[in-house]
């Protein structure tokens, strides 16, 4: 194929816990081809090089007409999770080697008598001291001696480290002592990954920071690694273009700057989903969205207003309660502010000790993977469920190159959970079908009412291998009334990093009230951050840019910020009045409230850089809308309450704009199948997108407005 002046080709690959996922624009045929292969967990790069190849053979291009990849991957999180990372050790201030253990000091359950705490990365025998003290201001009040540092890396180098973070005290305001550690670090030993806080999360709040820069200095050695081998494998195969990775704030940065700063990419996947999730939103002009994005081994969902995801600037990893905010390691990373659910096709069903039955979170991963995908595994998941039920197909899962096995699922489901609770085969998979939905109700409902929204004023966007299969029954446990299916919604997180900008977000920390600001000092941060973004998007072949400011503020003598826009320009005694209406105003809008006679003071100050997002024509090879007959027939198929019925199947290929289906329905596409129940009415749109709109016989938002006006 020959390639076309202006028109490019870009691949989008999504590493995932049980599938890794392929899409490829192809703007010369303005063509979108699709892929999906199980996850080589030793090694995921095994199964992107061989998943790649196969597309390309599949769309008719060679690798040499591929002008970048964008990549994301689970593998930052599995390595924390799972303690594979490296030896790391700390060199900190005299004094605060043990924030670590010590934490923030609260305990997230009061009332557990067997609390346990996430066991520190760099163990304390890793952590040395250094004698050097840096005061709030920045002003030097120990200077750090080189000898000192010596004598503490030649302790780590003879503990077998294989990677080093530094973090000292206040060094957001004067990172001067860390680059000296650093540099008589690799005098002693050239080559070791290391790190230092000021570069990795250049923060207020020493214990997030050090927690920070340890997390990046244990998955540096793998990471870089890891990138290395994929890039050289790539660039073997032919690979002339760029590969990039996706951020976990939604932005998409190179190889060098990731390898640089790997625990940046923590939440890539999840990432890519969102993204995928906003395009489709401002496409079909859906200013509410929730994003469902439900695979095989988590469910992710995120809210979407006025076509901006939610976005956070801290992260818990490797909680040791999984739902327990505080159980795990706070990481100082921009992030998409999403929920994940242990729910996905491959979550375990179990009954415990107190013959309960329980959905997740444990997975079967790709390896064994399901009971039906006949690769040894032996207990039943969702996705067992979902077959016995009639969700989906024994001989079209990926399109019919799958054959799964039913029988083998009757047995694993009667053995493992009918039996032990006295039901026959179809209660139990009805039973794990329905706890999974029901969990993902639970952990939706309270983290969209922990941001004051009403849900039933969202429209849901259902992707993932699971998500279309689990929307129906999901939007009616919310009381939702519409979902969107895309096509393609089965690998649409990999779209997700072809529609992403290129993004890099920047952060410093200055503490001072509004009336004191140092503005010359200011005016210098944010010109270093945005001249530091521009040149980054520039090696990414990105010259225009959008610039975004904001500021982490309170009032005096509170304990936590609110992120506050700031204007754009050179700041200055002037624009205390404008900065202190946008806190006023954000404030009052989260807590409904202005407090007067309160100094307000800003702690940290943000940046952010990106590119413009890439347009994407929509145009999926394979679809051919209005050619051959949509229903390719009958199945039975089970409904909550009327058991199995006769339910008609179709092509999602076939399907084309404007036509209408009435539930109960199945709709299959190669890697994904959306199920709806006989309460909803099934349209197309022009991107042949499914538009679910489930019918009540009673408006309940606007029977539950009359009510309380006749209250009134």
């Amino acid at each position: 194929m020959t390639q076309v002046p202006g028109k490019t080709t870009r691949i989008g690959v999504d590493v995932g816990g049980t599938f890794t996922d392929f899409v490829m624009v192809d703007e010369a045929r303005d063509l979108i081809f699709t892929g999906k292969r199980l996850t080589t967990p030793g090694d995921p790069s095994v199964a992107i090089i061989e998943g790649t190849e196969r597309l390309l053979n599949e769309a008719g291009t060679k690798i040499g007409a591929v002008d970048s990849i964008v990549h994301g991957t689970t593998l930052v999180t599995n390595t924390v999770i799972e303690r594979k990372g490296a030896r790391v050790g700390l060199i900190t201030t005299k004094g605060f080697r043990d924030s670590l253990e010590m934490g923030g000091e609260i305990r997230y359950d009061l009332y557990d008598l067997f609390l346990e705490r996430p066991e520190p990365l760099a163990p304390r025998y890793l952590r040395v001291e250094v004698d050097e003290r840096i005061d709030a201001e920045g002003k030097v009040l120990r200077p750090l001696s080189r000898d000192d540092v010596r004598a503490a890396a030649e302790k780590l180098l003879r503990e077998g480290v294989e990677a080093v973070a530094v973090c000292f005290l206040h060094s957001y305001r004067n990172d001067s002592h860390e680059r000296l550690a650093r540099e008589v670090m690799q005098e002693m030993a050239p080559g070791l990954p290391m790190c230092i806080s000021s570069e990795v999360a250049p923060e207020i709040r020493e214990y997030e920071r050090a927690s920070t820069a340890v997390a990046n200095a244990y998955v540096l050695p793998l990471m870089r690694d890891y990138l290395a081998r994929l890039e050289t494998r790539l660039r073997e195969m032919g690979l002339n273009g760029t590969l990039y990775v996706m951020l976990s704030g939604g932005g998409i940065t190179t190889i060098q700057s990731a390898q640089q700063f790997p625990i940046r990419l923590i939440e890539s996947g999840p990432a890519a989903g969102a993204m995928g999730a906003t395009f489709y939103s401002k496409l079909i002009g859906e200013d509410h969205v929730i994003s469902f994005d439900m695979g095989g081994t988590t469910a992710k969902i995120c809210l979407i207003d006025e076509g901006r995801p939610e976005h956070a600037h801290q992260f818990e990893a490797a909680r040791v309660r999984r739902f327990r905010k505080g159980s795990g390691f706070p990481l100082k990373v921009p992030v998409i502010d999403l929920i994940e659910i242990g729910a996905g096709g491959g979550s375990l069903a179990h009954v415990d000790r107190m013959g309960l039955l329980k959905v997740g979170p444990e997975s079967a991963g790709s390896e064994p993977g399901p009971v039906c995908y006949r690769r040894g595994g032996a207990e039943p998941t969702v996705t067992d469920a979902d077959l016995l039920l009639g969700y989906l197909s024994p001989d079209y899962f990926l399109g019919g190159e799958m054959k799964l096995d039913l029988d083998a699922v009757r047995d694993a489901i009667a053995k493992s959970v009918g039996t032990p609770l006295g039901f026959d085969v179809t209660a139990a998979a009805a039973g794990i079908h329905s706890i999974v939905n029901e969990n993902m109700a639970a952990a939706t409902r309270m983290y969209i009412a922990e941001k004051g929204r009403d849900p039933r004023r969202y429209t849901m966007i259902a992707f993932g291998g699971a998500g279309p299969v689990h929307a129906y029954g999901l939007a009616k446990l919310l009381k939702l009334r519409r979902i969107v299916c895309p096509l393609g919604a089965g690998v649409m997180s990999a779209l997700g990093f072809l529609v992403a900008p290129s993004a890099i977000d920047f952060v410093r920390s200055y503490v001072s009230r509004l009336a004191e600001i140092d503005w010359a000092h200011l005016n210098r941060l944010f010109d270093e951050m945005e001249e530091e973004g521009r040149r980054v998007l520039a090696e990414a072949g990105v010259t225009q840019v959008e610039v975004r400011r904001h500021a982490d503020m309170r009032y005096a003598g509170q304990g936590f910020e609110v992120s506050v826009p700031m204007p754009s320009g050179s700041l200055g005694p002037e624009s205390v009045g404008p900065i202190e209406e946008a806190f006023f105003a954000t404030y009052e809008r989260l807590f409904d409230r202005r407090i007067a006679g309160v100094p307000v003071e800003a702690l940290t100050w943000r940046l952010s850089v990106s590119g413009p997002a890439p347009d994407i024509r929509l145009k999926f090879a394979g679809a051919k809308p209005g050619e051959g007959e949509a229903r390719k027939g009958t199945r039975q198929v089970y409904f909550p309450g009327k058991g199995f019925v006769a339910c008609p199947v179709y092509s999602r290929y076939a399907l084309k704009q404007g036509d209408t289906l009435h539930g109960p329905a199945v709709i299959e596409e190669r890697e994904s199948t959306a199920v709806v129940g006989a309460d909803a009415r099934v349209s197309v749109d022009k991107y042949l997108n499914l538009i679910i709109d489930i019918e009540t016989p009673v408006d309940e938002v606007q029977a539950r407005e009359e009510e309380h006006a006749d209250h009134r």
